[in-house]
């Protein structure tokens, strides 16, 4: 099975592997223990390691509350850490409610999880135990972060990256919901707001320095970042200067989700919403956009999709690619049905029908 998917649900975590990406063999509910309520959960983040066999799941019971599960053997068997291993400390005055993101860094073993309410966490010994990123929690401006309609959350981790420019570890990018974007150059100790272009439509000012109700960042293979708005898609080679928006040829300038290529620059998929007042895919047709000239112009890319009406939408995180030298990208709706391609096929197969609402996909060859 080279090729692994993670798919996170209302109701469990899901697995798919293939030798093609054509052909899938899926699994699920997966049992994250042995209790039997396990399977059930809500699976909102989902992680692969790049550096070795380890997944982790970030699921919450509306009985037992929120954890963090992970696996060593791709899926077969998943342990929970005996002690809590994310939690807000005592002079918070909060309380963890889920993990959204799971990103590992180049260095073996850190991975940081974005979380709700607004706050980043960072694990030294691959996901079973997180320590709060303090200065970003401590910022100023979180006093006016407020819940979107999806919940107020760091959604979206981006390591190394703050402009075009290089690689640098000391360097990251964080957006969340709503807040905006940040971003740190000294490994976290300071976080500056890289917001200018970005628009709002339900505060005063129409740009202001932060606030806005970010849905998705990606960064393409040349560090150029790709932004999902609440209503505008947005391009910046350096957030700190500002960003251009890029919206124009797709059917509405709303969604959740927004996928870079991961080698081919100006190249990046859409999945276009109605509008925040209706969650429904435009012309009620499951169709993705792609650009390949940095969001000159977009196409819809939908070979193999159903043709007939659909009202299932890719929320910010069901969709993403898995990097592979052919990479293959993949995404999951609301109505449950997933599916994939790669770039040198172009047309979408499917890979399960009638899941519990996707929440979260996470792809790697393995």
């Amino acid at each position: 099975m080279p090729y692994l998917l993670l798919i996170g649900t209302r109701k469990g975590l899901f697995k798919a592997t293939s030798d093609d990406r054509r052909s899938w063999e899926v699994s699920g509910p997966l049992k994250l223990d042995k209790e039997s309520w396990t399977d059930m959960m809500g699976v909102y983040a989902v992680g692969i390691d790049p550096h070795g066999r380890r997944l982790l799941a970030g699921a919450e019971s509306s009985h037992f509350g929120p954890s963090v599960w992970y696996s060593d053997d791709l899926g077969a068997t998943w342990n929970e850490p005996e002690e809590r291993p994310i939690a807000l400390p005592e002079d918070a005055e909060e309380s963890f409610t889920r993990a959204w993101q799971f990103a590992f860094t180049d260095e073996p073993g850190t991975v940081y999880a974005g979380a709700e309410p607004h706050s980043l966490f960072r694990s030294t010994d691959g996901g079973e135990h997180f320590e709060l990123v303090r200065a970003l929690w401590d910022h100023p401006h979180r006093k006016d972060w407020f819940p979107g309609a999806g919940g107020g959350a760091i959604h979206t981790i981006i390591p190394g990256k703050v402009t075009a420019q290089g690689s640098d570890p000391r360097a990251m990018t964080v957006a969340m919901s709503t807040g905006g974007v940040y971003q740190t150059r000294d490994a976290g100790a300071s976080w500056e707001p890289a917001n200018k272009g970005v628009t709002t439509t339900f505060m005063p000012e129409e740009v202001p320095e932060y606030g806005q109700c970010v849905h998705k960042v990606s960064v393409g293979p040349d560090g150029a970042f790709y932004l999902q708005n609440h209503h505008g898609v947005f391009r910046s080679e350096d957030p700190a200067a500002g960003w251009a928006p890029i919206a124009d040829g797709l059917p509405s300038d709303f969604g959740f989700a927004m996928v870079a290529h991961p080698h081919r620059p100006g190249t990046a998929l859409n999945f276009p919403v109605i509008s925040e007042a209706c969650h429904l895919p435009p012309d009620h047709r499951l169709r993705p956009f792609r650009t390949e000239d940095a969001g000159g112009s977009w196409g819809a890319y939908d070979a193999g999709l159903p043709t007939g009406p659909y009202f299932g939408i890719v929320l910010r995180d069901g969709a993403c690619t898995d990097g592979a030298d052919d990479p293959g990208f993949y995404f999951g709706t609301r109505a449950g049905d997933v599916y994939a391609t790669t770039d040198s096929d172009g047309r979408w197969h499917p890979v399960a029908e009638h899941l519990p609402d996707v929440l979260c996909v996470r792809a790697a060859e393995v």
